[in-house]
């Protein structure tokens, strides 16, 4: 999707319809884009925005830069803008998922950075929320991976869109809420993530003993 000047104009004016479904509300933000400088945005940033970013949420709160409805195109932000784009348990709340995943390689630079750390499908916790309509795991970001770049140990399909990402990282975490977590954490970090195998598995033998809380994936856009 290509932005005109006219296009982005009338798209940061401020004003939120269903067409467009994002609405600027930081001057700064409005300003940056306009000239066409490169952003960082933190999407589904609710009460606790990430410094040095601007925060986008679905809902107008105090320290919210601009309101985005994730599951439609967002239309105010131009190709190749955003250096880094960081999401935190949110995209577990994304109907539109693959729409989405196309949008956030058009917005991302060719070497920009997008962080995504979304509840491990292990997570017990995470099947109390109504307004989860999907989990992750080890290979769901592979799903956008190019089939030769993919693991040798499992490839997945990787026809569902034709914009492609690499993966730099990925990381299973754990819970370390209480004394024995604090404890078995580090460890379980250590050797579950010691490469793609010891994922793989962890994920088919030992996840439903001892529950992940998150996964964390770095992607790059392949453009």
């Amino acid at each position: 999707m290509n932005t005109s000047n006219s296009e982005l104009e009338k798209g940061i004016s401020g004003n939120k319809d269903p067409k467009e479904q994002i609405k600027i509300l930081n001057p700064e933000l409005k300003k940056d884009l306009l000239e066409g400088k490169s952003i960082r945005l933190n999407f589904g940033a609710g009460k606790s925005p990430r410094p040095g970013f601007y925060s986008v949420d679905h809902i107008e709160m105090d320290g919210i830069d601009a309101v985005a409805d994730l599951n439609k195109p967002l239309q105010a932000i131009p190709n190749d803008c955003c250096e880094y784009i960081y999401s935190r348990h949110t995209l577990e709340h994304i109907h539109e998922f693959l729409p989405l995943m196309q949008e956030i390689h058009r917005i991302t630079k060719p070497e920009g950075t997008i962080e995504i750390i979304v509840p491990h499908f292990s997570n017990v916790y995470g099947y109390s929320d109504p307004t989860h309509v999907r989990f992750f795991g080890l290979y769901s970001m592979y799903y956008f991976v190019a089939k030769e770049n993919q693991p040798k140990i499992r490839r997945v399909p990787a026809f569902y869109t034709d914009k492609k990402f690499q993966i730099e990282s990925l990381t299973i975490e754990f819970y370390q809420t209480s004394r024995l977590d604090r404890l078995l954490a580090p460890i379980f970090t250590k050797l579950v993530n010691y490469n793609i195998s010891t994922q793989d598995f962890y994920e088919r033998r030992l996840s439903h003993f001892f529950h992940a809380w998150q996964i964390r994936y770095i992607l790059t856009p392949e453009k």
